[in-house]
């Protein structure tokens, strides 16, 4: 039987005490919520496309600490603040996904900081 594993890659930084950034168990892979920081610098994004980014790459380092990368998301949920960067959210994010998209849902959210515009959440896989 596969153990849960917790993904904490130093590449991150300080993270919430009250998460893990990612999980593995078996071949597959949860990452938590990232937000809008950037992973080097942990300065906030000054805009959706900024912080898409930044998210993104924040998400691309616990995948690939977990073993796998962007192309296995299986799943992603995301949150916006405003609806009204849904489409900038989109380049930025078809950016990192061109092909085999995730599926996905995105809605509209207050999120847990006044800076912070956008957030998402994945499942990936680890294939054999």
């Amino acid at each position: 039987m596969p153990q849960k594993e917790i993904i904490a890659p130093e590449a991150l930084g300080r993270t919430n005490p009250s998460l893990s950034p990612a999980t593995r168990f078996g071949n597959m892979v949860y990452v938590s919520g990232q937000t809008g920081r950037n992973p080097v610098t942990g300065e906030v994004g000054a805009d959706v496309r900024e912080q898409t980014r930044n998210v993104l790459e924040r998400i691309k380092i616990c995948l690939e600490e977990a073993g796998t990368s962007l192309d296995n998301v299986l799943t992603a949920t995301c949150w916006l603040k405003d609806a009204g960067d849904f489409a900038a959210f989109n380049e930025v994010y078809n950016e990192y996904f061109t092909q085999d998209k995730p599926a996905r849902a995105t809605v509209q959210s207050t999120l847990m900081g006044a800076d912070l515009v956008v957030e998402i959440m994945v499942t990936a896989c680890i294939p054999d």
